[in-house]
C-alpha cells in the first residue's frame, strides 16, 4: 500500500515555526546529544510536539535539516562569493585563498565542530547524516571549483577528484584532525597553512612548458 503524502505546513507563520524548531533542535542536539526526545525540542522551540511532527517525520529527518541549516550559515556566503568570483574570471590564486579562508572560518566555528562531533557519533547508525555533511559541507564547492580549475591553460590536473581532496587536505583537514582532540590552531599558523597550501597546490599542478 502506498504511503499517503505528508502535507507540510506552509505560509509565513509555518515558516517561522519551522525555523524555530530547527534552531531549537540544533541547541538540544549539540547540548544534550542525539538521544534527546522530540518533546524536549518542542519545549525549546515553544511549540507542541504535534507541530514538530507536522514539519518533520522523524528525528533523523530533523537532524538532516539541522545539518543543512548549520552548513548554509557556515559556508553559504563563501559559496556564493566563490561562484561570483568564478563568473568574473578572477585570479585563481586569489580565488583559492579566499575560498580556503572562508572554509576554515566556517568549518572551525565551535557550534559547527560540535555538530560534526555529534554526527561522527551517529554515522554508523545513520549513514545519511554523514552523506549530508559531506554533500553540504566543502564538497558542495567541488563541482564549480573543479570546473574552473579544469579550464585553466596554465594548470595540468589529470585527476580532479584527487586534486580537490589534496587541496582540502592542505588547507582544511589539519583543523579537523586537531579539533578531534579539543585543540585549535592559532590564526598565524592557520594563515601559513592556507597560503603555503595554495602555493604548493598550484606549483604541483602548474602546466609544464612545452619542450
Amino acid at each position: 500500500m502506498n504511503e499517503t503524502p505528508r502535507r507540510i505546513p506552509t505560509g509565513e507563520r509555518a515558516a517561522r515555526k519551522r525555523a524555530a524548531i530547527i534552531r531549537a533542535a540544533r541547541t538540544v542536539f549539540v547540548g544534550q546529544g542525539f538521544g534527546s526526545g522530540m518533546d524536549r525540542i518542542a519545549a525549546e522551540a515553544n511549540v507542541s510536539k504535534v507541530t514538530v511532527y507536522n514539519h518533520f517525520r522523524s528525528k533523523e529527518e530533523l537532524f538532516l535539516e539541522v545539518i543543512g541549516d548549520a552548513l548554509e550559515q557556515a559556508l553559504g556566503r563563501s559559496f556564493r562569493a566563490m561562484s561570483e568570483h568564478l563568473r568574473d574570471g578572477g585570479d585563481i590564486r586569489d580565488l583559492l585563498l579566499r575560498t580556503a579562508r572562508s572554509w576554515v572560518e566556517g568549518m572551525t566555528r565551535a557550534d559547527v565542530q560540535a555538530l560534526r562531533t555529534l554526527i561522527a557519533a551517529q554515522v554508523q547508525r545513520f549513514p545519511e547524516l554523514g552523506r549530508a555533511w559531506r554533500e553540504q559541507g566543502p564538497d558542495r564547492f567541488s563541482g564549480p571549483l573543479g570546473e574552473a580549475l579544469s579550464k585553466r591553460d596554465d594548470l595540468d590536473i589529470p585527476d580532479m577528484p584527487l586534486a580537490l581532496t589534496q587541496f582540502y587536505a592542505l588547507v582544511l583537514y589539519p583543523h579537523v584532525v586537531h579539533s578531534a582532540y579539543g585543540d585549535r590552531l592559532d590564526a598565524d599558523f592557520t594563515e601559513q597553512l592556507i597560503t603555503t597550501g595554495v602555493d604548493m597546490f598550484l606549483t604541483y599542478y602548474r602546466a609544464k612548458p612545452p619542450e
